[in-house]
């Protein structure tokens, strides 16, 4: 088991050393959960009565609450930024990463068509159709099914029973995790008196490098043209993502999130758990929409939607102080009605 001196942790993380640099730390956790061995964070000072019953051997403080009131049987280390810091520590303590054999399993089914690289890793009863094109050292494993002329990057990890359908491609260095399907067809169907008619989608999917898919996500086909989720997006469980939707570079989308066909997510946007998108509207650059709100006209760069309909911060206040608002100008009429009263008497 690894172990580490807090002197050593303090300067792997350019923190700021309060108390005993000795101390030997061998893992992380919570700081209601933590024993003397192990590392844990304060980051928000609302958290600080967890502080003084644990049993943390080391915790990481962010700037803004060094200054508070600190248990003196404790090692502190201050971080300019103590999430990212705590992250960095728990890597230290991870336990090795799973090394698949560079090998195809005698149960997987590979086309003999199929282009597979260098140090590839096929698992048990995955499917390679025909055309495919797998790059090297990427990892397709157990029950995994990749369509017809699908391509895949370098260095890509495919969890087991993924599906990725025809003609779609995956790029360099992605992590697609366990049930997420990429290229099923978008919803296109057509009502009318004969019934509903299914609308042909004939696009792909594209996904960048760098790109993260969670657990059970959706990723549509486009109509024509490509469904794009372009570098190093992040995408949690649960999401839906539409026909020719964009999401541009190192945007995020939290767990069971939608966004409708045809809309367009700027760089760096983050749409957080249960919120939804309106198809054919923009997303500009930086936007943030709050969980569980539903956003149904574009918005510009920078802005923070919150609600449904969605609003940006100022309305959203505006509003929520409307009542307080109300009951203080009652109050002045009130006063007002009284007076003029008084005076008509």
């Amino acid at each position: 088991m690894a172990s580490y001196s807090a002197k050593e942790i303090a300067e792997m993380l350019k923190g700021t050393l309060k108390g005993d640099d000795s101390r030997v730390i061998s893992g992380v956790s919570s700081l209601k959960d933590a024993n003397e061995s192990q590392v844990s964070f304060l980051g928000n000072k609302k958290y600080h009565h967890q502080l003084a019953p644990s049993k943390a051997g080391v915790v990481l403080l962010s700037k803004d609450v060094e200054n508070e009131e600190l248990p003196n049987d404790k090692t502190y280390i201050v971080c300019d930024n103590v999430d990212l810091a705590f992250s960095q520590v728990i890597g230290l303590f991870a336990p090795p990463s799973v090394e698949y054999p560079r090998n195809i399993h005698p149960t997987a089914a590979v086309d003999p068509e199929a282009v597979i690289g260098k140090n590839v890793h096929v698992g048990a009863n995955a499917v390679i159709e025909k055309g495919a094109v797998i790059g090297d050292d990427t990892c397709i494993c157990a029950g995994a099914y990749i369509g017809h002329n699908v391509k895949i990057g370098c260095g890509t990890l495919i969890y087991p029973n993924v599906t990725i359908l025809a003609r779609c491609t995956v790029g360099n260095k992605c992590i697609l995790h366990s049930g997420a399907v990429i290229g099923a067809d978008g919803f296109g169907f057509m009502p009318g008196p004969q019934g509903i008619v299914k609308i042909p989608q004939t696009g792909i999917v594209q996904i960048d490098d760098d790109v993260e898919i969670g657990a059970n996500t959706t990723i549509d086909r486009a109509r024509f043209g490509k469904t794009w989720i372009k570098s190093n997006v992040k995408i949690d469980n649960l999401v839906v993502v539409a026909h020719n939707v964009v999401i541009n570079e190192s945007s995020m989308m939290i767990a069971q999130s939608g966004i409708a066909g045809s809309s367009e997510l700027g760089r760096g946007v983050i749409i957080a758990a249960q919120a939804g998108i309106n198809g054919h509207i923009q997303i500009g650059d930086g936007a943030k929409v709050a969980g569980t709100s539903g956003v149904a006209k574009s918005l510009p760069p920078g802005a923070i939607a919150i609600g449904t309909p969605a609003e940006t911060q100022r309305e959203f206040m505006a509003r929520l102080s409307l009542p307080s608002r109300f009951e203080k100008l009652k109050k002045q009429v009130d006063e007002l009605k009284q007076k003029v009263e008084s005076l008509l008497k």
